[in-house]
């Protein structure tokens, strides 16, 4: 009598990463819930000045794609898992993202976002602590003129010294 072949599971296409807590060997970086806003991630292990901590992965599309998908969310229409690229691709963390996705804006960051072709490399400004949440500046551009009001709509809530209230990359004013 013969004996049917297990089969291996197939992954579901373009589901989000199950997220487990990391051990406290192993894995630099672990997802969990954040004081800034929603999830967020934080260093495991010591981590070093100029360290490549995490890349920033996701599905390559154009923005074309990405307006057609957006948002994400209709509760939240402002908040993407969108990484704008030089060529004008764009890094949609939501479909075959990983972990990066989560790392929540800061306007005193400890990590800094690199671009190496079409991938997204986030490096750590400083040292990093364990039990420390990991940053990024978005500064997000847009094309429309920042009004108050489109400030809120984008609003931080870092709560650092020198935030500027707002994830977006505010333009220097000309001098006259």
């Amino acid at each position: 009598m013969s004996q049917a072949k297990p089969q291996k599971p197939v992954p579901a296409a373009r589901t989000a990463p199950v997220v487990h807590p990391a051990p406290a060997t192993g894995k630099r970086t672990q997802v969990r819930d954040s004081g800034v806003h929603g999830k967020g991630v934080y260093a495991v292990r010591p981590l070093s000045a100029g360290d490549k901590v995490l890349e920033y992965k996701g599905e390559i599309i154009t923005w074309q794609e990405a307006l057609d998908r957006h948002p994400h969310d209709p509760s939240q229409p402002n908040h993407t898992f969108y990484f704008h690229l030089d060529d004008g691709h764009v890094i949609d963390g939501k479909h075959l993202g990983n972990s990066a996705k989560w790392i929540n804006h800061s306007c005193e960051p400890n990590l800094e976002a690199e671009q190496d072709g079409n991938r997204v490399f986030l490096y750590a400004l400083r040292d990093i602590e364990p039990g420390e949440e990991l940053f990024f500046d978005y500064g997000l551009v847009i094309d429309e003129r920042i009004t108050p009001t489109l400030k809120k709509e984008y609003a931080c809530w870092c709560g650092t010294p020198s935030c500027r209230g707002t994830m977006l990359a505010l333009k220097r004013r000309k001098k006259a």
